[in-house]
């Protein structure tokens, strides 16, 4: 038995067909403590906006120690999570915080992405956004061999910050003698 099935109308922000609303997967953005959170967050935040979706910030924490249960409001979670907060404030979309521990001791490459995979998919994540150069494990690079191995999500590769080095000061105007002004080395 066949069933046709109608293409989908794109629909305009936000708006829904009768009968039938339109859902909305979380984006989300992997917070690992760094300094490339902020390019992480900034890509996050112009993919959800384009999806009309919420987002999702995972932060990335050490391993928890025996019988401790995670806690997404905890004060270590609310230190990586603030970074992001004014950014998400400027651009007025809804977050969701979620927490991640990484495991403790040896595990395989792959085993740390997958176990981030597991934590974006539980929040119902279409898309995660990660940083090209996140710590061992968890770059971009790994966590888009574990998505394909495990059949989804997708992942977006952040690029990094671009280092920039300080301004150097301005040097002094010189006289006409061609001394700085500080006297002479005679």
């Amino acid at each position: 038995m066949k069933t046709h099935r109608p293409p989908l109308a794109p629909t305009t922000e936000g708006a829904a067909t009768p009968g039938c609303p339109r859902l909305r997967f979380p984006v989300a953005a992997v917070l690992a403590d760094r300094l490339d959170d902020t390019a992480i967050v900034d890509v996050a935040v112009g993919l959800s906006a384009a999806r009309g979706a919420p987002l999702l910030l995972i932060a990335v924490m050490p391993p928890l120690p025996p019988r401790m249960a995670p806690r997404p409001d905890g004060a270590a979670a609310r230190a990586v999570l603030g970074r992001a907060l004014p950014r998400l404030a400027r651009a007025g979309i809804a977050y969701q915080p979620a927490v991640y521990h990484r495991p403790a001791g040896r595990n395989g490459r792959l085993a740390e992405a997958k176990g981030l995979l597991e934590v974006g998919i539980t929040h119902g994540c279409s898309l995660l956004v990660v940083s090209r150069s996140g710590p061992a494990g968890l770059d971009a690079c790994t966590v888009m061999q574990a998505a394909a191995i495990r059949g989804g999500p997708f992942v977006h590769a952040a690029s990094p910050v671009p280092w920039v080095p300080l301004a150097a000061r301005p040097a002094l105007p010189r006289d006409a003698a061609g001394s700085s002004g500080r006297g002479s080395r005679g």
